[in-house]
């Protein structure tokens, strides 16, 4: 029996007069996903991609690689009809066998774009599922509180046939390269991540910058975060990742500025840093990870000394949220396991036992300028090395 991959998309119908333009890029976007993955046939119309597989046994990974694209909300398989009553009650029962098993509560739900079809969807529900209850006695038909909820489609091309159960979310928001670009401040920790997939859902392509203290920190610590990238990669296709030396900066730092100050005056020069590959790259905001009062750099005093040190718009998504709610979005997302193998990161390597949560800027530019800044970022900028990260 021959199946299709129908997966229907939310927002984009809102966009009005630039719908087609969103729709688009959403196709463009399942077409190169699925390049590599498995030969496919994809089409739109009615507010549906429709995605046809032809070696019928790669459709679930098909399947899991249509639930990592944005702008999809449901993705489901679904037996594929000729426009024919009795065609369509015929591969209900068998498509169906697997979910009306005895006992289940069952109803049939239709939806006909193809006016032309003999029968509206009243009588369409009552065929098939008269059918049905005739040809499976142990089933029990229920309106209210269904077990399964088998689905009738008839659209211009064919008819299609599911059970609603079997449907699986996809991600929602909106199609890469319909937001624009930005650069996210990519660590090795739990929450950056979390971040970039956010800002990623909202159509946004992100360039991932990650700053390296060799030999403080290791190579293992480097594989993580490359690791990382392609975990969100798998949302977003391509990841270009920038890995900037950072071991010059911080022990300048380390021995040239108050102690307290150490934490912000070393996210200061990761925001200029950040800033000046982001606009050579043609990004358009920074991202990071703050989550208010989580660290002691990130009490409001401190967020707004490290955010005055660059004149480009950040986004923090999850200012707001608490650490519970972004291991929960880590662990949905699939970065959690990662993040928490035990290889530091240069944020951790030079920590002072008392960083100041009260800072004035006055005070930490002061610190600052006992360092030569521009020189020691062009020094770090002339270093970085530019990693192609691809779904792992």
């Amino acid at each position: 029996m021959k199946e299709i991959i129908l997966a229907k998309y939310g927002e984009i119908i809102l966009k009005g007069g630039n719908r087609p333009r969103f729709e688009s890029i959403l196709v463009n976007n399942i077409r190169n996903s699925l390049k590599n993955v498995a030969e496919t046939k994809v089409r739109l119309a009615q507010a549906t991609v429709y995605v046809e597989v032809q070696d019928q046994e790669k459709m679930d990974i098909v399947m899991e690689r249509l639930s990592k694209i944005f702008g999809l909300v449901t993705i489901t398989r679904a037996a594929v009809c000729e426009k024919d009553i009795e065609d369509i009650k015929a591969k209900a029962k068998e498509y169906l066998k697997n979910d009306l098993t005895d006992g289940k509560r069952f109803k049939v739900e239709a939806k006909r774009s193809d006016k032309q079809f003999p029968y509206k969807s009243p009588q369409i529900c009552l065929e098939v599922g008269g059918f049905l209850d005739d040809e499976y006695p142990e089933i029990i038909v229920d309106v209210h509180n269904p077990d399964v909820t088998v689905k009738v489609e008839i659209r211009d091309f064919d008819a299609y046939v599911y059970a609603d159960e079997n449907k699986i979310q996809g991600q929602g928001g909106m199609p890469i390269g319909t937001g624009s670009k930005a650069t996210l401040l990519l660590s090795g920790g739990i929450d950056s991540p979390v971040a970039g997939h956010m800002i990623s859902k909202r159509g946004v392509e992100i360039d991932a910058v990650n700053f390296f203290s060799f030999p403080y920190t290791s190579e293992r610590a480097k594989e993580k975060v490359i690791t990382l990238a392609g975990i969100i990669a798998r949302y977003t296709s391509k990841i270009n990742l920038y890995i900037v030396p950072f071991t010059e900066i911080q022990l300048q730092i380390r021995d040239k500025c108050p102690e307290e100050h150490m934490t912000l005056i070393m996210r200061r020069f990761m925001m200029r840093i950040a800033e000046k590959l982001a606009r050579k790259h043609k990004s358009h905001a920074l991202i990071t990870g703050e989550s208010v009062g989580q660290v002691a750099s990130q009490t409001l005093a401190a967020l707004d000394v490290t955010n005055a040190a660059v004149d480009m718009p950040i986004l923090q998504p999850l200012v707001g949220m608490d650490k519970i709610e972004i291991v929960n979005r880590a662990t949905e997302i699939g970065t959690f396991e990662t993040s928490i193998l035990p290889y530091e990161d240069c944020c951790t390597v030079f920590t002072p036992k008392h960083p100041t949560t009260n800072p004035k800027r006055e005070n930490i530019e002061k610190s600052e300028s006992k360092l030569d800044v521009e020189t020691l970022i062009e020094a770090a900028l002339a270093g970085v090395e530019m990693i192609e990260v691809y779904p792992d």
